[in-house]
Order: C-alpha cells, then structure tokens, then sequence
C-alpha cells in the first residue's frame, strides 16, 4: 500500500469526485503495468492506494514519484511532502502524517512574515511542499526553486478544493480560455492556473473567484 502525500479534505459528491479523479489519474500513471489497484481514504484525509500484481513494486515507486509519499518513518537529511497545513509567525506547520513545523529562518523565502510569503508565493492551504527533515526541517532546495520561479514567470492563480478538470471547466464558463496557458496540477486538489503574458492575474483571480467554493491566492511577478 502506499498513502499519498495529497489531501482529500472535501466532502459530499465533491469528495466522490475527488476519488474518481484520483483513481483515473492512477490508471494513467500505472499504464501498462499489470497490477490491480484499489483507492482509499485514511480518516485523516490522505488518500491509500492498495496494489497487487507482478508489477507491484514498480507500481508503488511510480506513485511515490509522482505525489510524495506518507511514510511512518523519517530519516535526518531525507526529503519527504508535507501539505500545507497551518501558518504563524512562528513559521509554516506541514503535515506529513505528524505534524511538521518548518521555521520562519528556514524557509528560505526571502523577506516577510510566513503569512506574507505564503500570500506573495500563492500557497494555498494544503497545497503539497517537499521539504528536508532534521532538528529544523526546512523547504527543500529544488522546492524553494520552484517557487520562486512561479514569481519569475508570467503570473499565476493559486486554487484549493476543486480538481484540475473542475478547475478548467470553471476557466472557461468564465471566458477565461484564451487568457491562460495552462492549469498545472499542484496536489489533487490544488491548482495552478498559469497566465499568459498579458493576463492579469488579480482580474483572472476575481472573474473565476465567484464560481469556486477555494481559496485563491495570485503569484504576480
């Protein structure tokens, strides 16, 4: 079994699709390989994925490339996903299946409070981060890197709660189309639409705000 490093915190139908979304997305990603699979939910929100077959162990490291694992067991130095669980000034807290406080000083991140990082990098609650355990945990390299590409590029909007497909359908009953290159899957349930050079992204942000039950947040660079 593997429990993945994404949350599914929404309930009711939109819960049901949640899974059905992940369950397709597994498919794709275990293609060929001849396993069966059976999709889970933990009662605290991580999704499991039971596999059998020849390929089994195969099957179980595609996932964990592709959505992080929860393991039970960290090691010094290792880096593991943590979703984006709580903020203060004390720094960002990640769960990981325990809880993870990341430092203020070690998020690396540049200046500000967490709160004023986590709003000028457009991290939505539960969006996953890579980070590095230790004494002090702290953001992973090639995490700090991505983020601070997002502010190098053409400007983004940050979404939780709804699937990259409901995402999309929202972009275009908005018409939003043409004003977007693409939405780039963050989590299961966390999206980022990523703007096209003369898109606004706080004007993107308000237009599709009012179709999604989320929290939105703008990467402007």
């Amino acid at each position: 079994m593997v429990v993945l490093a994404t949350k599914i915190y929404v309930g009711g139908d939109a819960r049901d699709r949640a899974l059905d979304s992940l369950d397709s997305l597994v498919g794709n990603a275990l293609g060929d390989l001849d396993v069966a699979w059976d999709v889970g939910l933990r009662r605290d929100d991580f999704p499991s994925v039971t596999i059998e077959g020849d390929d089994a162990v195969v099957a179980r490291n595609v996932l964990r490339e592709e959505w992080g694992a929860i393991t039970p067991d960290f090691r010094d130095g290792e880096e593991y996903v943590g979703t984006l669980e709580a903020w203060d000034d004390e720094g960002f807290v990640l769960d990981a299946g325990e809880r993870v406080r990341i430092p203020a000083g070690d998020l690396g991140l540049g200046p500000g409070t967490p709160s004023q990082i986590r709003r000028r990098f457009g991290l939505v609650q539960h969006v996953p981060l890579r980070f590095v355990h230790g004494d002090e945990p702290r953001l992973a390299d090639d995490e700090r890197d991505r983020l601070y590409d997002w502010t190098r590029g053409t400007g983004r909007v940050n979404v939780n709660s709804a699937t990259r497909a409901e995402v999309r359908a929202t972009v275009n009953r908005a018409g939003h189309a043409e004003d977007i290159v693409t939405v780039e899957r963050l989590g299961l349930l966390e999206q980022s639409v990523v703007c096209r050079e003369d898109t606004d992204p706080p004007g993107l942000l308000s237009s599709i705000g009012g179709y999604l039950p989320s929290e939105l947040l703008c990467v402007i660079p």
